[in-house]
Protein backbone atom coordinates (compact mmCIF):
# COMPACT_ATOMS: atom_id res chain seq x y z
CA UNK A 1 0.00 0.00 0.00
CA UNK A 2 1.34 3.48 0.55
CA UNK A 3 4.11 4.32 2.13
CA UNK A 4 2.94 6.53 4.47
CA UNK A 5 -0.74 6.14 5.48
CA UNK A 6 -3.11 7.10 8.03
CA UNK A 7 -5.87 4.79 7.16
CA UNK A 8 -9.27 4.01 8.88
CA UNK A 9 -10.18 0.93 7.65
CA UNK A 10 -13.95 -0.14 8.15
CA UNK A 11 -15.06 -3.64 8.86
CA UNK A 12 -15.37 -5.14 5.22
CA UNK A 13 -17.02 -8.32 6.11
CA UNK A 14 -20.35 -6.93 5.18
CA UNK A 15 -18.69 -7.41 1.33
CA UNK A 16 -18.40 -11.27 1.99
CA UNK A 17 -22.17 -11.22 3.20
CA UNK A 18 -23.07 -10.14 -0.43
CA UNK A 19 -20.64 -13.11 -1.75
CA UNK A 20 -23.79 -14.84 -2.44
CA UNK A 21 -25.87 -12.43 -3.60
CA UNK A 22 -24.19 -11.56 -6.48
CA UNK A 23 -25.87 -11.93 -10.23
CA UNK A 24 -25.90 -15.91 -11.73
CA UNK A 25 -23.03 -16.82 -14.19
CA UNK A 26 -22.28 -15.16 -17.87
CA UNK A 27 -21.75 -16.62 -20.82
CA UNK A 28 -18.85 -15.76 -23.05
CA UNK A 29 -21.71 -13.84 -25.70
CA UNK A 30 -23.34 -11.98 -23.08
CA UNK A 31 -19.82 -10.40 -21.97
CA UNK A 32 -18.55 -10.11 -25.30
CA UNK A 33 -21.90 -8.21 -26.28
CA UNK A 34 -21.11 -6.08 -22.66
CA UNK A 35 -17.75 -5.28 -23.52
CA UNK A 36 -18.79 -4.40 -27.32
CA UNK A 37 -20.46 -1.24 -25.63
CA UNK A 38 -17.68 0.15 -24.07
CA UNK A 39 -17.10 2.74 -26.50
CA UNK A 40 -20.39 4.38 -25.95
CA UNK A 41 -19.79 4.52 -22.28
CA UNK A 42 -18.50 7.76 -21.51
CA UNK A 43 -16.46 7.56 -18.53
CA UNK A 44 -17.56 9.30 -15.09
CA UNK A 45 -14.18 9.72 -13.88
CA UNK A 46 -12.59 6.17 -13.25
CA UNK A 47 -11.18 5.64 -16.14
CA UNK A 48 -8.63 8.57 -15.09
CA UNK A 49 -9.03 7.03 -11.03
CA UNK A 50 -4.98 7.23 -10.50
CA UNK A 51 -3.32 4.14 -8.48
CA UNK A 52 -1.64 6.27 -6.46
CA UNK A 53 -4.91 7.64 -4.64
CA UNK A 54 -5.88 10.54 -6.85
CA UNK A 55 -9.64 10.70 -7.60
CA UNK A 56 -8.16 11.96 -11.04
CA UNK A 57 -4.67 12.39 -12.33
CA UNK A 58 -3.74 15.79 -11.99
CA UNK A 59 -1.81 17.24 -14.50
CA UNK A 60 1.01 18.62 -12.52
CA UNK A 61 2.00 14.94 -12.05
CA UNK A 62 3.45 14.67 -15.38
CA UNK A 63 4.01 18.10 -17.05
CA UNK A 64 5.86 17.57 -20.70
CA UNK A 65 5.52 13.87 -20.28
CA UNK A 66 3.52 11.72 -21.97
CA UNK A 67 1.62 8.77 -20.17
CA UNK A 68 3.89 5.48 -20.88
CA UNK A 69 1.08 2.72 -22.54
CA UNK A 70 0.44 -0.16 -20.97
CA UNK A 71 -2.13 -3.32 -20.73
CA UNK A 72 -3.56 -5.75 -18.06
CA UNK A 73 -5.87 -8.80 -19.18
CA UNK A 74 -8.79 -9.28 -17.32
CA UNK A 75 -9.34 -12.72 -17.72
CA UNK A 76 -12.48 -15.10 -17.18
CA UNK A 77 -12.11 -18.09 -16.39
CA UNK A 78 -14.84 -20.44 -17.06
CA UNK A 79 -14.72 -23.77 -14.92
CA UNK A 80 -18.29 -24.63 -15.89
CA UNK A 81 -19.03 -27.44 -18.74
CA UNK A 82 -20.07 -25.62 -21.21
CA UNK A 83 -18.51 -24.93 -24.26
CA UNK A 84 -16.44 -21.47 -24.60
CA UNK A 85 -13.59 -20.58 -26.87
CA UNK A 86 -14.62 -21.18 -30.78
CA UNK A 87 -18.16 -22.34 -30.30
CA UNK A 88 -21.31 -22.78 -28.32
CA UNK A 89 -22.71 -20.60 -25.16
CA UNK A 90 -19.99 -21.10 -22.51
CA UNK A 91 -21.81 -21.49 -19.94
CA UNK A 92 -20.03 -21.35 -16.61
CA UNK A 93 -21.70 -21.82 -13.29
CA UNK A 94 -19.49 -19.34 -11.79
CA UNK A 95 -16.87 -17.89 -14.24
CA UNK A 96 -14.28 -16.05 -11.98
CA UNK A 97 -11.24 -13.53 -12.37
CA UNK A 98 -7.43 -14.27 -12.19
CA UNK A 99 -5.31 -11.71 -10.03
CA UNK A 100 -1.52 -12.29 -9.59
CA UNK A 101 -0.11 -11.65 -6.22
CA UNK A 102 3.51 -9.80 -6.84
CA UNK A 103 6.46 -10.41 -5.68
CA UNK A 104 7.88 -7.96 -2.68
CA UNK A 105 10.77 -7.28 -4.13
CA UNK A 106 9.34 -5.41 -7.33
CA UNK A 107 9.94 -1.76 -7.61
CA UNK A 108 6.77 -1.00 -8.65
CA UNK A 109 3.54 -1.85 -6.36
CA UNK A 110 5.54 -4.40 -5.07
CA UNK A 111 3.61 -7.07 -2.88
CA UNK A 112 0.06 -6.12 -3.84
CA UNK A 113 -2.82 -7.67 -6.07
CA UNK A 114 -3.04 -6.77 -9.48
CA UNK A 115 -4.12 -8.32 -13.13
CA UNK A 116 -1.56 -10.09 -14.80
CA UNK A 117 -0.36 -6.91 -17.45
CA UNK A 118 2.94 -4.50 -18.12
CA UNK A 119 4.51 -1.94 -20.23
CA UNK A 120 3.47 -2.08 -24.05
CA UNK A 121 6.74 -3.23 -25.50
CA UNK A 122 8.74 -2.27 -28.87
CA UNK A 123 8.18 -5.26 -30.59
CA UNK A 124 4.71 -5.42 -29.46
CA UNK A 125 2.18 -5.49 -32.08
CA UNK A 126 -0.14 -3.55 -29.81
CA UNK A 127 -1.81 -3.37 -26.27
CA UNK A 128 -4.01 -6.74 -26.91
CA UNK A 129 -0.60 -8.30 -27.42
CA UNK A 130 0.64 -6.97 -24.69
CA UNK A 131 -1.61 -8.32 -22.39
CA UNK A 132 -1.53 -11.65 -23.58
CA UNK A 133 2.57 -11.88 -23.60
CA UNK A 134 2.30 -10.33 -20.17
CA UNK A 135 -0.16 -13.16 -18.79
CA UNK A 136 1.83 -15.94 -20.51
CA UNK A 137 5.16 -14.61 -18.93
CA UNK A 138 3.70 -14.05 -15.30
CA UNK A 139 0.76 -17.09 -15.13
CA UNK A 140 2.40 -19.68 -17.28
CA UNK A 141 -0.67 -20.20 -19.16
CA UNK A 142 -1.00 -21.17 -22.86
CA UNK A 143 -1.73 -17.67 -24.71
CA UNK A 144 -2.99 -19.41 -27.85
CA UNK A 145 -6.10 -20.68 -25.24
CA UNK A 146 -7.33 -17.12 -24.25
CA UNK A 147 -9.77 -15.39 -26.47
CA UNK A 148 -9.61 -12.18 -26.31
CA UNK A 149 -13.81 -10.15 -26.18
CA UNK A 150 -12.73 -6.35 -26.36
CA UNK A 151 -11.60 -3.90 -23.66
CA UNK A 152 -12.80 -0.92 -21.68
CA UNK A 153 -11.99 2.17 -21.24
CA UNK A 154 -8.19 2.97 -20.42
CA UNK A 155 -6.83 4.14 -16.95
CA UNK A 156 -4.31 6.65 -16.42
CA UNK A 157 -2.53 6.47 -13.09
CA UNK A 158 -0.48 8.74 -11.51
CA UNK A 159 2.61 7.49 -12.12
CA UNK A 160 2.66 7.88 -15.80
CA UNK A 161 0.80 5.24 -17.20
CA UNK A 162 -2.39 4.51 -19.33
CA UNK A 163 -3.83 1.43 -19.01
CA UNK A 164 -5.58 -0.26 -21.30
CA UNK A 165 -7.73 -3.52 -19.61
CA UNK A 166 -8.20 -5.99 -22.07
CA UNK A 167 -11.23 -8.30 -21.11
CA UNK A 168 -10.44 -11.72 -22.00
CA UNK A 169 -12.32 -15.78 -21.52
CA UNK A 170 -10.41 -18.89 -21.30
CA UNK A 171 -11.96 -22.43 -20.78
CA UNK A 172 -11.28 -24.86 -17.68
CA UNK A 173 -9.11 -26.67 -16.98
CA UNK A 174 -6.33 -24.54 -16.04
CA UNK A 175 -3.31 -25.14 -14.63
CA UNK A 176 -1.00 -21.08 -12.96
CA UNK A 177 2.59 -22.04 -13.39
CA UNK A 178 3.55 -18.09 -11.90
CA UNK A 179 7.40 -16.38 -12.14
CA UNK A 180 8.76 -16.24 -9.25
CA UNK A 181 10.52 -13.34 -10.32
CA UNK A 182 7.47 -11.35 -10.53
CA UNK A 183 4.38 -13.39 -8.96
CA UNK A 184 4.35 -15.30 -5.83
CA UNK A 185 0.83 -16.80 -6.40
CA UNK A 186 -2.41 -16.85 -8.68
CA UNK A 187 -5.70 -16.66 -7.95
CA UNK A 188 -9.49 -16.65 -8.61
CA UNK A 189 -12.19 -14.29 -7.44
CA UNK A 190 -15.63 -14.74 -8.48
CA UNK A 191 -17.20 -12.47 -11.54
CA UNK A 192 -20.21 -11.78 -9.89
CA UNK A 193 -19.06 -10.87 -6.36
CA UNK A 194 -16.42 -8.31 -8.48
CA UNK A 195 -19.04 -6.91 -10.17
CA UNK A 196 -21.35 -6.32 -7.09
CA UNK A 197 -21.78 -2.62 -6.50
CA UNK A 198 -22.05 -3.69 -2.97
CA UNK A 199 -18.75 -4.89 -3.03
CA UNK A 200 -16.78 -1.57 -3.54
CA UNK A 201 -15.41 0.18 -1.05
CA UNK A 202 -14.08 4.31 -1.50
CA UNK A 203 -11.30 4.48 1.27
CA UNK A 204 -8.88 6.90 1.89
CA UNK A 205 -5.53 7.54 3.34
CA UNK A 206 -2.88 10.09 4.10
CA UNK A 207 -0.23 10.08 1.17
CA UNK A 208 2.64 12.79 1.56
CA UNK A 209 0.87 15.03 3.40
CA UNK A 210 -2.58 14.91 1.09
CA UNK A 211 -5.91 13.03 2.05
CA UNK A 212 -5.81 10.69 -1.19
CA UNK A 213 -8.83 8.29 -2.27
CA UNK A 214 -9.21 5.42 -4.04
CA UNK A 215 -11.32 2.15 -4.58
CA UNK A 216 -11.15 -1.12 -2.72
CA UNK A 217 -13.00 -4.44 -3.42
CA UNK A 218 -11.95 -6.64 -0.43
CA UNK A 219 -12.45 -10.62 -0.65
CA UNK A 220 -11.62 -12.65 2.53
CA UNK A 221 -8.19 -12.02 3.25
CA UNK A 222 -7.66 -10.27 -0.16
CA UNK A 223 -7.38 -6.72 -0.19
CA UNK A 224 -7.84 -5.53 -4.16
CA UNK A 225 -7.20 -1.93 -4.66
CA UNK A 226 -5.99 1.15 -6.29
CA UNK A 227 -5.88 1.12 -10.27
CA UNK A 228 -6.78 -2.55 -10.27
CA UNK A 229 -9.88 -1.95 -8.13
CA UNK A 230 -10.79 1.26 -10.23
CA UNK A 231 -10.68 -0.88 -13.18
CA UNK A 232 -12.87 -3.49 -11.86
CA UNK A 233 -15.32 -0.53 -11.04
CA UNK A 234 -14.96 0.54 -14.88
CA UNK A 235 -15.87 -2.58 -16.05
CA UNK A 236 -18.66 -2.63 -13.49
CA UNK A 237 -19.99 0.70 -15.29
CA UNK A 238 -19.65 -0.66 -18.82
CA UNK A 239 -21.82 -3.49 -18.15
CA UNK A 240 -24.12 -1.98 -16.37
CA UNK A 241 -24.81 0.50 -18.94
CA UNK A 242 -24.85 -1.76 -21.61
CA UNK A 243 -27.55 -3.66 -19.67
CA UNK A 244 -29.55 -0.85 -19.65
CA UNK A 245 -29.23 -0.01 -23.19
Amino acid sequence: MFTEYNMEMDDYKHALKNETASAPGVTRQQLTKWIAAADQFAATGDANFADDGEIAVSPALNVGKPLKPAAVLILLVNQGTGEGVGGGEGIAAEPRVLFTQRTAHLTDHGGQISFPGGRVEADDRDAFHTALRETEEETGLDASRIEVLGSIPHYSTGTGYQIKPVVAWIDGPVKYKPDPKEVVECFEVPFSFLINERNHRLESAMYKGRMRSYYAVPYHHRYIWGATAGMLVTLTRVIAHARRA
